[in-house]
């Protein structure tokens, strides 16, 4: 499964926490992130990512066009409400094209820990019968 990491700054921590948790799960997986939170992940973990640009340089518009080309199976995007973004409409895009191609996306720790205990259990394969057809 193909699986795309992004945290906001005040969120990055905890992202980072919840791949050293996970580590074993996700090293079974394709891990892509935005710039900065997959370099702070791979220090942390030693896991392979595929790092794209920061979010505030595009990176989250890099992750947004392989989930228009339904190139992600799983989005796990920690987000920090409270605080006001320069590239907030990004958000909007991402949220709706996980919703447009029926991609699982966390946007906090709780529905993380969700969806990799399903990542883990099988819950998820699904995508790959769907990707089989395209």
């Amino acid at each position: 499964m193909n699986i795309g990491l992004i945290a906001h700054d005040s969120k990055k921590e905890l992202m980072v926490q919840f791949c050293i948790a996970y580590c074993g799960i996700m090293s079974h997986h394709n891990l892509c992130s935005t710039g900065t939170t997959g370099k702070l992940i791979a220090e942390a973990t030693g896991l392979n990512i595929k790092r794209f640009l920061s979010g505030s340089q595009g990176g989250d518009q890099q992750i947004a066009s392989l989930i228009a080309c339904n190139e992600i199976d799983l989005l796990l995007f920690f987000r920090d409400p409270l605080t006001p973004k320069a590239h907030e409409p990004n958000e909007t895009t991402l949220l709706r094209l996980c919703d447009v191609h029926n991609i699982p996306m966390a946007t906090n720790i709780a529905t993380a820990e969700v969806l990799i205990h399903g990542l883990e259990r099988g819950d998820l394969d699904w995508r790959m019968i769907v990707n089989q057809g395209l």
